[in-house]
This record gives structure tokens, C-alpha cells and sequence, in this order.
């Protein structure tokens, strides 16, 4: 049997495509954080007032976190203690890591790095970053 060359070739690419579409919706599709490694994941979002950020940090005591906040920019540091049971124990499976971590993201929009705010609650830390007064929409008249 002869085959125009290209024929075929473009259709399995497409239907190895669909397949892996179909294996992350059927899975749930890995977080991009968590085929990249980059910890803690967090999401930022804009809730008129302030920039809110969520970073899950399961397992950290607030105590071992540090919080860096500039105009338009945002660095979280801390460490995950290894459990003194490590020492001891004869593991079958490792996953969980363990030492120092940085994170740093240039934000949106100028915030006022004077007024942040952070908390944590079952692992994850929320942090609101007021908008800078020049940074939050202001309404315009218009003259006739």
C-alpha cells in the first residue's frame, strides 16, 4: 500500500496531541509549579483595594517565613525543617524536601509597601498589598 508522504504524518502528531489532552483533563493537569519545582506556588489576584497573594507553604511555621515587600515587587523566604524522626527512619519513598527556599515576583502595579498585611491558616499564607494611591483608578469627568 503506498502512502502520499504527509498524509498520515500530520494526523498522528494530531491524535498524540488529543491524547495527552484527554490524559490531563482525565488526571487533572499538573500545576505548572509542580512540573517546574518552583516553591512555594502561589496565586496573585486584584481585588479592587489591594493585590492579594496566596502561597501555600504547608508544614512551615510562620516563625521560619520572611516576608520582603518593595513598591512593585515581592520576595518570600523560610525553610522547612527536616523532622528529627529523618535520622532514625528507613524510608520506602522520599518526596517531601526539605531546606531553604526564595521566591520573588515583580508585581502588577505599585503597591504601599509600608501597609502589608500577612497572615497564615492551615498552611497557607495570605499576604494584601494595598495598591499605592497612583497606582488605583480615578474617575474623570468630562467637560462639555
Amino acid at each position: 500500500m503506498l502512502v502520499r508522504w504527509g498524509s498520515r504524518v500530520p494526523s498522528v502528531w494530531n491524535e498524540m496531541s488529543r491524547l495527552s489532552r484527554e490524559m490531563d483533563r482525565l488526571f487533572g493537569e499538573v500545576s505548572a509549579t509542580q512540573r517546574t519545582g518552583v516553591f512555594p506556588p502561589l496565586n496573585i489576584y486584584d481585588d479592587g483595594e489591594s493585590l492579594v497573594v496566596k502561597a501555600e507553604v504547608p508544614g512551615i511555621d510562620p516563625a521560619d517565613l520572611e516576608i520582603n515587600a518593595t513598591v512593585n515587587a515581592l520576595t518570600i523566604k523560610g525553610e522547612r525543617k527536616r523532622p528529627t524522626a529523618d535520622d532514625k527512619a528507613s524510608f520506602h519513598r522520599r518526596e517531601r524536601s526539605y531546606g531553604t527556599f526564595s521566591r520573588s515576583v515583580n508585581l502588577p502595579q505599585e503597591i504601599n509597601s509600608g501597609k502589608v498585611q500577612a497572615s497564615y491558616k492551615h498552611g497557607v499564607l495570605e499576604i494584601m498589598l494595598p495598591k499605592a494611591e497612583e497606582s488605583k483608578p480615578h474617575k474623570i469627568e468630562i467637560r462639555s
